[in-house]
C-alpha cells in the first residue's frame, strides 16, 4: 500500500514538472513553397518572456508582421498559457533556405528556436478562382519590359521602357517597394530621368488598362553574342474589390501583396559586318557629321592658331576615338583639349564631341593640311560611310625660312632658283670688335682668385645635392610612387578643372579612366566591361582591394548621370582616382 502511494505522488510530481517545462519552437506553414507564394512563421511559447530577437529571414522579404498573439485560459483549475509572434514571408529567389534561431529570455533565461530547412521552387500554378484574391490580382496588374530593338548591332543604341499595367478592376493606393533592381551587365547605360508619374490608358492584350512608366534606359552592347537582361522585381500592395459589405451597403475592400517581375530579357547582338569595314574605322555607330577647321588660316611664325576636328550627331559619342591629327614636322602640336557636349535622351546620345589642338609653325611658308577621314556605321542603312574633311592651307607670311645647302637645284634639266634668306650668312662677324692688348693682367687678379676659391666654396654644396640624388634614385619604392602619381595626375588632369561641375567631372573621370586602362592594357572601348577589367587587371597582378576600387568608381561615374552628388563626395572621388590609378602603376606587371 506504501508503495502505491509513493509512486502516484511521484506520477503527480512528473506531471506538475512537465507542466512547468518551458517551450519555444518555430512552426512554417509549408516547407516547401513557389517563389511567387508567401509563407507564415510561428514563434510560439508557453510561457510569456521578454527580449524577442527574431532571425534575420536570408532570402526572404518581410511583408508582414511581427503580429502578436496571446491565448490564456483556466481549464479544471490547470492554466493554458500561448504567446506567439508571426511573420509573413516572401521569397527572394529559388533554393533551400533555412528559418534561422530566434532567441527570448524568460526567468532570466535565455532560449532559442531550432532552425527550420525551407525549400522554394519554381512559380506554382494557383487554382483560377475569381473570388481568390491573389489570383484576381495576377489576372489584373502586369510589369512589362518593353525594348526598342531586340537584335541590335554591337555600340546601337536600345532603349529599355519599364509599364506597369493595371486594369480598372483593382487599385493601387499605396507605394510599391522594389525588390530586385535590373542589371546591364555588357552594356553602356545610363537611365533616364523619369519624375513625374503620369497616368496613361492603353491596352493590354487587348483590354483596356491604366499604366505608368516607372523607368527608362537607354542601352549601348559592348559585346556581341546574347546578352541579358536581368528583371525588376517589385512588391506591389493592390487593393482588390471583396464580397463582403459595409453596413452601408458598399464592398469592402482587400489588399494583397503580389510580387510581380518584368521577366528576363534577352538581347541578340549581332557583330558590325566585315563588308567594306574601312580600315580608319574605330567603332563610331549612328549617324554623324564630320568637320575640321581652323580659327585662322593665315599668321606669322611662333603665332599660335587653333584647329579643331568634331564630330556630331546622334549615336554612341563617348565610346570611341575621334581621328588623329598628322601634320608636318615644321609645325609644333600641342597634345588636344577635349570637349564633349554630349546628351542622353530616350533616342541615345545626342551631341557633339571635339578634340581641339594648339599648333605653332617655325618657319615661313605654305603648309597644306591634307584632308582627314572618318568613318562611322549606319545601323539604319546598315552601311559604313566615310567622309573627307577639306584641305586646308595655312599660309605663314613672316618668319625664319628652313636652311637650305645650295642656291640652285636641277629639276627636269632646267634651274630653278632657291631664295634664300635675308640672315642666311648672319654667323659671319662684319664687325671686328678690336681690343687694346695693354690691359691688365689676369694672372693674380681678383676674379682669378675668385674663379679659383669658387669650386672649393660650391664642393660642400654639391657633395650634399649627390647624397640627396643618390637616396633618391636608390628609393626604388618612392620613385614608383612618384612616377604613378604624376601618371594618375596627368589622366585625371581634366577631371580636377571640372571638379565644381558634376556631370563634366564624372564624363571627365571616366574617360580618364577608360584612357588609362587603354594605355596600360592596349584594348579598345568596345571591350570596356567591368568582367573583363576586372579580369585582365587580375592577370597583371593588380590587387583585389585596388580592382574594387576601380570598379566602385566606374559605378560612381554611372550613378552620377542621375543621382546628385556633393561636392565633398566629387572631391573624394577624385582623391580616390589618384591613388586607385597610383596603385594599379605600381602593382602592374608587363
Amino acid at each position: 500500500m506504501k508503495l502505491k502511494s509513493v509512486f502516484i505522488l511521484f506520477f503527480i510530481l512528473s506531471i506538475g514538472l512537465v507542466q512547468a517545462q518551458v517551450k519555444f519552437v518555430a512552426k512554417v506553414s509549408k516547407k516547401t513553397l513557389g517563389i511567387n507564394e508567401r509563407l507564415r512563421v510561428n514563434f510560439e511559447m508557453n510561457q510569456d518572456g521578454d527580449n524577442f530577437v527574431p532571425p534575420n529571414f536570408q532570402g526572404f522579404n518581410v511583408v508582414g508582421g511581427p503580429n502578436q498573439a496571446i491565448s490564456n485560459s483556466w481549464i479544471n483549475g490547470v492554466r493554458s498559457y500561448s504567446k506567439t509572434y508571426s511573420y509573413y514571408l516572401s521569397p527572394k529567389s529559388q533554393g533551400t533556405f533555412t528559418i534561422n534561431q530566434a532567441s527570448i529570455e524568460i526567468d532570466g533565461q535565455i532560449y532559442k528556436t531550432t532552425p527550420v530547412k525551407v525549400l522554394v521552387t519554381a512559380a506554382v500554378s494557383k487554382p483560377k478562382n475569381g473570388n481568390n484574391a491573389d489570383f484576381v490580382a495576377s489576372e489584373n496588374v502586369h510589369l512589362v519590359a518593353e525594348v526598342s530593338n531586340s537584335s541590335p548591332y554591337l555600340n546601337e543604341a536600345i532603349t529599355v521602357v519599364y509599364k506597369l499595367y493595371v486594369s480598372n478592376n483593382v487599385s493601387i493606393t499605396r507605394s510599391w517597394q522594389e525588390i530586385d533592381t535590373p542589371k546591364y551587365a555588357d552594356f553602356w547605360s545610363q537611365n533616364i530621368d523619369n519624375k513625374s508619374r503620369q497616368v496613361h490608358e492603353g491596352t493590354f492584350k487587348g483590354k483596356p488598362y491604366r499604366y505608368v512608366i516607372l523607368r527608362r534606359a537607354i542601352l549601348y552592347p559592348q559585346k556581341t553574342g546574347e546578352l541579358i537582361i536581368e528583371p525588376l522585381t517589385l512588391d506591389v500592395p493592390i487593393d482588390i474589390q471583396g464580397n463582403k459589405r459595409d453596413i452601408f451597403g458598399r464592398r469592402q475592400m482587400t489588399r494583397v501583396n503580389k510580387i510581380i517581375s518584368a521577366g528576363k530579357r534577352t538581347i541578340k547582338v549581332k557583330p558590325l559586318p566585315l563588308e567594306g569595314k574601312p580600315d580608319n574605322f574605330s567603332g563610331a555607330v549612328g549617324t554623324f557629321n564630320f568637320n575640321v577647321s581652323t580659327n585662322k588660316t593665315v599668321l606669322d611664325a611662333n603665332e599660335s592658331l587653333e584647329l579643331k576636328i568634331q564630330v556630331s550627331g546622334n549615336g554612341n559619342l563617348k565610346l570611341f576615338n575621334l581621328p588623329k591629327l598628322n601634320l608636318p614636322n615644321s609645325l609644333e602640336v600641342y597634345e588636344p583639349v577635349r570637349a564633349n557636349k554630349v546628351t542622353t535622351n530616350i533616342r541615345g546620345m545626342n551631341g557633339l564631341i571635339s578634340n581641339t589642338y594648339t599648333v605653332i609653325p617655325q618657319y615661313k611658308g605654305s603648309y597644306p593640311i591634307r584632308p582627314i577621314t572618318f568613318s562611322y556605321f549606319n545601323p539604319k542603312t546598315k552601311t559604313y560611310n566615310t567622309i573627307a574633311s577639306d584641305e586646308l592651307v595655312i599660309n605663314v607670311e613672316n618668319g625664319p625660312l628652313p636652311n637650305q645647302n645650295t642656291t640652285k637645284t636641277a629639276e627636269k634639266g632646267t634651274e630653278k632658283e632657291v631664295v634664300l634668306a635675308n640672315d642666311q650668312f648672319k654667323y659671319i662677324k662684319l664687325d671686328a670688335a678690336l681690343k687694346p692688348i695693354n690691359q691688365d693682367v689676369f694672372f693674380k687678379s681678383k676674379l682669378f682668385w675668385w674663379l679659383i676659391g669658387i669650386p672649393f666654396l660650391l664642393l660642400p654644396l654639391v657633395i650634399l645635392i649627390g647624397n640627396s640624388r643618390r637616396r633618391r634614385l636608390s628609393d626604388v619604392d618612392g620613385k614608383r610612387l612618384r612616377k604613378a602619381t604624376k601618371l594618375a595626375k596627368k589622366y585625371l588632369s581634366e577631371a580636377k578643372n571640372n571638379i565644381d561641375k558634376q556631370e563634366a567631372f564624372y564624363d571627365a573621370l571616366e574617360r580618364a579612366l577608360h584612357n588609362y586602362l587603354r594605355a596600360k592594357l592596349d584594348i579598345v572601348t568596345s571591350e570596356f566591361s567591368k568582367e573583363k577589367i576586372t579580369t585582365l587587371l587580375s592577370k597583371k597582378k593588380v590587387e583585389e582591394p585596388t580592382l574594387l576600387e576601380f570598379i566602385g568608381l566606374l559605378k560612381s561615374c554611372e550613378f552620377a548621370r542621375y543621382t546628385p552628388t556633393s561636392n565633398v563626395a566629387i572631391k573624394q572621388d577624385y582623391e580616390k582616382a589618384v591613388r586607385v590609378i597610383s596603385d594599379i602603376d605600381k602593382q602592374f606587371t608587363s
